[in-house]
């Protein structure tokens, strides 16, 4: 299906056909060479930092019943556990002894990214007054992204290997690679750890203070604290303390909405489990997504949204050492087909 037969009108605010009528990447295309370039001239010391929570933390399923936290199984041998498996019951004359394993894994309980298949929107592609369930560029649920069940009225739309997103997965991301100058934006450092809608006038004024420079093509990050809280919870949240703490981003304000598009950064990167703040404030009174940011971002720019990162020991060198800006590598993994992906970033400095 070519961009013509896709879409005839696109939403307010967007790079739909930007970067090509059959583009997949969005905002992506601005990580260019020059700003792998840009990220590696940040690298002074050379010291680096890991960004990923354990990925079985939080813990649980009190943050996401949805979302099981990992489990790891040992590969089998016939009928016998491939784990601390000595090779000697085979055959007397080896030595060896193995461990192999499998994993079971909701590709976003923990440090992840969303892919531009993660979440679309009820929109009128055609003009017609008839409003389809698409994606960015205009990718449709039930031929590019796939479910168990056509929930537009039908029946199964979808079997075994044909399941997932045909368009826009993150196997996207990351053929393109995901390394470039990142900005810290430390808001724990400046409003505590109070949970609020943090608005453009924030951000403002953090960028005011800690004299930072954002510039197209970049990757945002915002440090609110909540990571250290689930470490210290150590496996077991305290669902009602996270949630009535920590700031997420305020994906209402019609000003942030605006400096997200006027920007020109790749992606939006925060410590919470959305990024922005849940439940948001309604856009309008009619028809309106629950996520605002993960619309504007996800649905609208092709701008994309990195959650449940370890942010705040990065956060503390920068601070210290009067710094805000590093090069971040954080690749997801090459799943064809996934809406998400565990990361393992890295921040060098």
């Amino acid at each position: 299906m070519t961009h013509q037969t896709r879409w005839q009108q696109r939403p307010e605010s967007s790079t739909w056909g930007d970067f090509g009528p059959d583009d997949q990447l969005g905002r992506l295309n601005l990580l260019t060479a020059a700003k792998v370039r840009e990220g590696v001239a940040e690298v002074q010391s050379g010291e680096t930092f890991c960004l990923s929570l354990p990925l079985d933390l939080p813990g649980g399923t009190a943050m996401n019943p949805r979302r099981p936290p990992p489990q790891l199984n040992a590969t089998r041998r016939g009928e016998h556990p491939n784990m601390t498996y000595p090779l000697s019951r085979d055959d007397a004359r080896l030595s060896d002894v193995i461990c192999d394993d499998s994993v079971t894994l909701a590709l976003q309980y923990s440090t992840q990214w969303d892919s531009l298949a993660h979440m679309g929107q009820w929109f009128d592609v055609q003009g017609n007054g008839r409003p389809e369930m698409v994606f960015y560029n205009g990718y449709r649920a039930g031929v590019d992204i796939i479910g168990e069940t056509d929930f537009r009225g039908g029946c199964g739309c979808g079997q075994g290997s044909h399941l997932g997103a045909r368009a826009l997965g993150i196997e996207n991301m990351a053929h393109h690679g995901i390394q470039g100058r990142a900005v810290m934006i430390d808001i724990k450092k400046h409003f505590g750890i109070e949970r609020f809608a943090f608005g453009y006038r924030h951000l403002q004024q953090i960028i005011a203070e800690d004299k930072i420079v954002i510039r197209p093509g970049d990757m945002v990050c915002f440090r609110t604290g909540m990571d250290e809280a689930i470490f210290e919870m150590a496996g077991n949240p305290d669902a009602e303390y996270l949630s009535s703490h920590f700031a997420g981003l305020d994906g209402s304000d019609a000003e942030l909405r605006q400096w997200v598009i006027d920007s020109g950064v790749v992606a939006l990167i925060a410590d919470n489990p959305a990024v922005e703040i849940l439940p948001a404030r309604p856009l309008n009174e009619d028809f309106y997504p629950s996520h605002p940011l993960h619309d504007l971002c996800l649905f609208r720019l092709g701008v994309y949204l990195g959650e449940l990162w370890h942010l705040s020991e990065l956060a503390d060198w920068l601070a210290a050492h009067q710094r805000h800006a590093f090069l971040l590598t954080a690749p997801p993994l090459r799943l064809p087909g996934a809406v998400g992906s565990p990361a393992t970033p890295i921040a060098t400095v």
